[in-house]
């Protein structure tokens, strides 16, 4: 009887051994082979031996593969894991343009509308004669209805009073335009401080950020675009993004430029199997 048991158990030792158990599969390719879903109830450990129980990580970490043959450990990763109902930045576009708008300065007059409304259209010169700065331009695709775009544009504004002792204004505006329909819009004034030194010349650093929420999904093409609203002297000098003169020697392009940011926001959702 006892060398029954004996065999008994040699035999079922052997089995635990060698053998490769299958869950879902009658042909396991490893020691434990699980086909189909997988529920842990408690802790993971890893890298532990027949004396030592494995290592259950820490909070936050995740568990990192090695490669073959190797045990997988847990790292601390530098990520921010988002949740549900959180929003997550999906994209941020980056533009920059050193051509400017030239084509509102002395030679043109001013349009004398102060008010604008979201919707208005570009080429709509009754809302205001608009003029683009073209290398501003982006196209992306929004994929979720549940978002937040978010803007922010910045741009050098020089002018020239007719006589450098003599303090001249213009006021003017600039807006971001989507798909050719104004979203948001800041108008300001450029006053010159009666500048002998500087020849009249004088520089103003224009801002605009804006958040537009809950952007229809689809392909959306984002501009900028200023215009000018009244000058106290029909004959000052004023450009966007540039300066007046290439000669002078108070600015240039680089130090006037126009940049636009663009960050793509959205809601973050998790589909359940």
């Amino acid at each position: 009887m006892k060398r029954i048991i004996y065999s008994c158990a040699t035999g079922l030792l052997s089995l635990c051994v060698n053998a490769q158990v299958g869950i879902g599969t009658t042909s396991p390719k490893s020691t434990l082979d699980i086909n189909g879903k997988t529920t842990l109830r408690k802790e993971l450990r890893v890298g532990g031996t027949s004396d030592v129980p494995g290592n259950p990580g820490l909070n936050g970490q995740v568990l990192v593969s090695q490669g073959e043959g190797l045990p997988p450990v847990w790292k601390s990763l530098n990520v921010s894991f988002m949740e549900e109902g959180q929003y997550k930045l999906i994209n941020s576009y980056l533009s920059s343009d050193q051509n400017g708008i030239t084509g509102l300065s002395n030679t043109v007059t001013a349009d004398g509308i102060y008010l604008n409304n979201v919707g208005d259209d570009i080429t709509n010169t009754a809302k205001g004669k608009w003029v683009k700065i073209d290398g501003l331009k982006n196209t992306f695709t929004i994929k979720n209805g549940k978002n937040r775009l978010t803007y922010q544009f910045q741009t050098g504004v020089e002018m020239k009073a007719p006589a450098a002792t003599t303090s001249q204004s213009v006021t003017f505006a600039c807006g971001v335009f989507r798909n050719g329909k104004l979203v948001a819009v800041r108008p300001d004034k450029i006053v010159s401080n009666n500048n002998s030194e500087k020849s009249g010349i004088q520089d103003y650093i224009f801002t605009l950020n804006y958040t537009e929420q809950n952007v229809p999904v689809g392909v959306q093409e984002l501009e900028v675009a200023c215009r000018k609203i009244n000058t106290s002297n029909a004959n000052s000098q004023f450009t966007v993004g540039r300066n007046v003169s290439d000669t002078n020697t108070v600015s240039n392009a680089f130090t006037l430029e126009s940049i636009m940011k663009i960050d793509v926001i959205e809601y973050v959702t998790y589909k359940s199997n």
